[in-house]
């Protein structure tokens, strides 16, 4: 077997996984970006709610439908050649989108950069698999797992520093194409590439469609859909709860997902020192669903609602660092990795979607306390399936 250049030099890849979690936290910069500059697109573009609700929401719809597609180009065309065309696509997108004058235009723009955010996010996990010692894999696909609460949490602090949000797309976009030249100098590429046909993408994401990725992408799935029930409507709760500003409650929401990147880390550590995996999902199922309680009741003062939103998101982070390390292990082969990643990803924006709609009308029907009763039922859907995992991860 000949060993990859980043294999033998362990500090090398290192530096590579750098770059690949960068890559994802450009990503991910993209979709925090038309969030916190709603306000300004509304003003700017005349747009209505519904009209920027597509243009946050279009990544996942993307991801709903493309995930395991683009999996299986990935595991045919290889995972760093979709990396690199992720972050191109990223540039693309935003450098178009910053000279738009409608929604239309404006649209387009946030499709391809969708696409590019799709193929990064399925393409970064099967890059670190294939760079990165086995001992060292928990550790570095926890802290890829941080790249989509670091990315928002840039995002939020960023996006009121700039000038425009016409400039602040054309910086974003220059920072995927910086990322792009960082991926071509220090990621190697793979030895050896597999046929494009396109008869074998069906084959492939039939092959991976077993019990294991599918409960990973159900766990992936109730994870996003508890996690973005809370913090699509952060700031709106905190300004009720707390009479605090808008500038104040997307700091506090800032702060409140920066808990996750720890969250991940902390996954990260345990796994490589050996913690059940399925011990710490259902943990972190459990956490989420008795801080929801706290947070959508009005049962405690506003500093303890902040706090416990803290605490659901530090210890949910535990979850998708944990189901990012174990999608490799769960694949049927270790070239359909980038399928299994894009099918777990598949779920993850699911919930993404089902989330915030069904908390958002249970809310305008029912006030705050119906949402924690979602994502209780979410929580504890949660921890069966980490006991179905279980019997999984043990085999025959």
């Amino acid at each position: 077997m000949v060993m990859t250049p980043s294999l033998a030099r362990p500090r090398t890849a290192w530096v590579a996984v750098g770059t690949v979690v960068g890559a994802g936290v450009t990503a991910a910069l993209q979709v925090g970006k038309a969030a916190i500059a709603a306000p300004l697109l509304q003003a700017d573009l005349g747009l209505d709610l519904a009209a920027v609700g597509w243009i946050t929401a279009i990544f996942a719809v993307l991801g709903v439908v493309g995930g395991v597609p683009a999996g299986a180009v990935t595991a045919r065309l290889g995972d760093r050649r979709v990396l690199l065309a992720g972050l191109v696509a990223i540039a693309l997108g935003a450098a178009v989108g910053g000279g738009a004058t409608t929604f239309t235009v404006l649209l387009g723009s946030r499709v391809i950069e969708g696409l590019g955010f799709l193929m990064i996010a399925v393409s970064g996990p099967a890059v670190l698999q294939r760079i990165v010692a086995a001992g060292d894999r928990d550790l570095a696909f926890a802290l890829w797992s941080c790249f989509m609460p670091a990315g928002m949490a840039l995002a939020m602090l960023t996006v009121p520093l700039a000038a425009s949000w016409q400039v602040y797309w054309w910086c974003s976009g220059a920072l995927a194409a910086l990322s792009a030249v960082g991926i071509a100098v220090s990621v190697a590429g793979a030895d050896s590439r597999t046929r494009f046909v396109w008869r074998a993408l069906v084959k492939d994401a039939w092959a991976t469609l077993r019990v294991g990725p599918a409960l990973l992408a159900v766990s992936f799935a109730l994870y996003s859909l508890m996690f973005f029930a809370l913090f699509s409507f952060l700031p709106v709760l905190l300004m009720q709860r707390m009479a605090v500003s808008l500038t104040a409650a997307g700091f506090l929401s800032a702060l409140a997902t920066a808990a996750n990147i720890a969250g991940n880390l902390i996954a990260g550590v345990l796994l490589s020192r050996g913690a059940s995996r399925t011990t710490l999902i259902g943990i972190a199922c459990a956490v989420m669903s008795l801080a929801a309680l706290g947070i959508f009741i009005p049962v405690l003062p506003p500093l303890g609602a902040l706090l416990l939103c803290v605490v659901f998101s530090g210890v949910g982070g535990m979850l998708p660092a944990t189901i990012v390390a174990t999608t490799p292990m769960l694949a049927p082969a270790e070239r359909l990795v980038p399928v299994a990643v894009g099918l777990v990803m598949q779920g993850s924006n699911l919930g993404q979607v089902i989330g915030p709609v069904a908390v958002g009308g249970a809310i305008d029907r029912f006030g705050w306390p119906s949402a924690a009763a979602i994502v209780v039922a979410a929580g504890a859907a949660g921890f069966v399936v980490s006991l179905l995992l279980r019997k999984v991860l043990r085999g025959p």
